[in-house]
C-alpha cells in the first residue's frame, strides 16, 4: 500500500496513470451548450440484388 501499489491513489500518482482511484476532474456542463459528441446520421444502403449462380 504505497508507491508500488497500482490500486491506490498514491500508486497511480507515482506511475502517472489514471483510473477509478485517480480520475480526471470533469468540468461542470454549461447550461445551453451543445454536446460535443454528435451521433452521425444513419444511412441505409439499398439492398443489392442477390447474385445468380452460374450453372
Amino acid at each position: 500500500m504505497g508507491k508500488g501499489d497500482r490500486k491506490t491513489r498514491r500508486g497511480k500518482t507515482y506511475r502517472g496513470s489514471y483510473g477509478n482511484t485517480r480520475a480526471h476532474v470533469v468540468k461542470p456542463a454549461v447550461a445551453g451548450a451543445k454536446s460535443t459528441v454528435a451521433k452521425p446520421a444513419v444511412v441505409k444502403k439499398a439492398a443489392a440484388a442477390p447474385k445468380k449462380k452460374s450453372a
